[in-house]
Formats: C-alpha cells, structure tokens, sequence
C-alpha cells in the first residue's frame, strides 16, 4: 500500500513537515545519539546512505521508523525534532507514534505535546485506524505524562524489553481509540 506524501500539519507552538536534503544531517546525528533513540530504537542508524534512503523511502513504507515529520518551532521554523509512526505488527492494525525533541533545551515547553498531538489528529483523520498506540521506557516519566495528558491509556508492560545503557528496561505500552480521541481531543491551543 502506498501513502500519499504528508501534510504539513500547522499547530499554535510547531509545525510538522515532511524532511527535506538540508534536515539529513540533522536527523542523522539524532538518529545515532543513544541518549535520545534508545527507546525507540535498540540498533544505531544505518549508514548515511541508507539512512537516507529509509528517510525517502517512507511515505511508501507503512512499517518505516523513519521520520515521517520534522518538527518547527512556531514561530522562526527552528528545527527541534522529529516524529513518526509505523505499523507495529504484520497482522494485527497496530499503529505506533514515536516522538522525539532532539534539542534538550526545548523540552517541557509543548512542544512535544502538540507535536503528537498534530500526528493523531492526523492519523485519525487520514487513516481507517481504530487505534493508535505508543511504547516508552517505564523510566521515561514525560514521556509517560505525555501520552497521558494526551488522552492514551496505559495497555500493558512488555517486561526486559529494551536493552539500554548496559541493564534491561521494561517498556510501557500505551494507547487510544478513535473514540476516545475524538472525546478526549485537547484544542489546538491546549483547553
């Protein structure tokens, strides 16, 4: 199945877009700094060329863990971050968010908050999706309050799931249903 190239999807604090040649650079160093993908990601970033392959490759790859958006900054258009989605099972319809703000100094400010809420709303919108879902490390508090401000529901606990800074994690599985999206939606300008 093959995906339409993404929207630029517009909120009050930062804008979503598709990447671009000039943001690889960017995303590569991010994508290879353990610190900010090793909940997402167990393995380092392919090499370069690969990297950006998967990153041109995505909008055809429902399975891609490549950036979908680059997250702006509103206003200036700063980049600050990076988010996705894949499907998350070969059978089942798991459609999984992944988020990350790639400059520290941004953090706690709602950035992230309204950028996974931009990606949802979106999803929703776009796709025949009943559900969408999210994974964080079970030592990772914001991005725990993240999901939960946004309306997700904790489902479960994948137990010693994630390999990280030499000991085993367990991962936290959330997630959030059309309806309870619909009814939960916080407004573009967080009331």
């Amino acid at each position: 199945m093959t995906e339409a190239t993404p929207p630029t999807l517009e909120g009050r604090l930062v804008r979503l877009r598709p990447p671009r040649p000039e943001d690889h650079a960017l995303l590569f160093e991010w994508s290879n700094d353990p610190d900010l993908v090793a909940p997402f990601a167990r393995f380092a970033a392919p090499p370069w060329e690969e990297f950006v392959a998967e990153l041109e490759r995505a909008p055809e790859e429902p399975s891609s863990l490549a950036a979908r958006f680059v997250v702006e900054r509103r206003p200036g258009g700063e980049t600050i971050g990076m988010v996705g989605y894949y499907s998350a099972h070969p059978v089942l319809t798991l459609v999984d968010v992944w988020y990350v703000l790639g400059r520290p100094s941004e953090r706690g400010k709602g950035y992230g908050r309204e950028s996974v809420r931009l990606l949802v709303d979106n999803l929703f919108a776009a796709k025949a999706l009943e559900r969408v879902g999210a994974t964080c490390d079970v030592d990772n508090i914001p991005s725990s309050r993240l999901l939960a401000s946004l309306g997700f529901r904790p489902e479960g606990r994948f137990r010693s799931a994630l390999y990280h800074h030499a000991r085993w994690h367990d991962v936290l599985v959330y997630g959030i249903t059309r309806s309870e999206w619909r009814s939960a939606l916080p407004a573009p300008d967080g009331s």
